[in-house]
């Protein structure tokens, strides 16, 4: 397969559109498991009727694992709230409602949240021993629940054609509290406007009727999390404080 038209590239995965369909290419350094962990994630979540990109099948390309999957023409929500922050209100109530429908599937096909957020915890090494302690302790006393969650919900993950939205990048998603998952959200937003992370927690919070509170209690237990993921565009101190502030460190 000669994939030439590029139109994405991430930290694990490059994309490509090919012949009317999308590729995403893995990094050869992942596990060798890795395209059909997400590919069976997204499943599931087509499976339960959300427009998601329908998933056609796990390949090896050049050595390299990489997903077929259906190709979703459009413009993420982001691009057209940063082209326009004027609507920045009017899109990121559409995105809330969405992330509510995701929340509102009781689900346990897929990875328990509990067991993820445990796994990541304990690879960040830069927390130390007694962070990673002191989280896995705070992790074991949080409420469980079986929604499904995206894990890495946010406006440049929707792409909208014409009136419909489609959400994509599911590898990231288990079954667990939906508090976990907005405070993810929020920490995502807050990373690039904490203008935008607090429209977006105020709408979740007038929706649902959560309190941001129940939410916050999520922060250090997710902040510690991300900082296994190694993402070049976040700042490992500002993880830390979050961590710091929650747990008086």
């Amino acid at each position: 397969m000669n994939l030439t038209t590029q139109i994405a590239k991430g930290n694990t995965a490059s994309i490509y559109l090919h012949e009317g369909k999308i590729i995403k290419v893995f990094n050869d350094y992942l596990p060798s498991t890795e395209a059909l962990y997400e590919a069976t994630k997204q499943k599931y979540a087509y499976s339960c009727g959300l427009p998601v990109p329908k998933v056609f099948d796990v390949i090896e390309i050049d050595g390299k694992q990489a997903i077929i999957m259906e190709y979703i023409e459009g413009r993420t929500i982001g691009d057209i709230i940063f082209k326009d922050m004027e609507q920045a209100e009017y899109y990121m109530s559409i995105a809330v409602d969405i992330q509510r429908k995701i929340h509102a599937i009781d689900a346990d096909s897929i990875e328990p949240m509990s067991e993820k957020l445990s796994r990541q915890i304990q690879s960040a090494d830069i927390l130390g021993d007694e962070r990673k302690a002191i989280l896995l302790q705070r992790l074991n006393t949080m409420p469980s629940e079986k929604k499904l969650c995206h894990g890495d919900y946010h406006i440049f993950n929707l792409i909208m054609t014409n009136d419909n939205m489609t959400i994509i990048d599911w590898v990231d998603s288990s079954v667990g509290d939906i508090r976990a998952d907005v405070y993810r959200s929020y920490l995502l937003y807050s990373q690039i406007s904490m203008e935008l992370a607090d429209l977006y927690l105020c709408l979740y919070c007038e929706k649902s009727g959560l309190s941001k509170d129940e939410v916050f209690l999520w922060a250090p237990i997710i902040a510690g999390a991300r900082l296994s993921e190694n993402v070049s565009t976040e700042k490992a101190e500002r993880l830390l404080e979050i961590v710091n502030k929650h747990c008086s460190l």
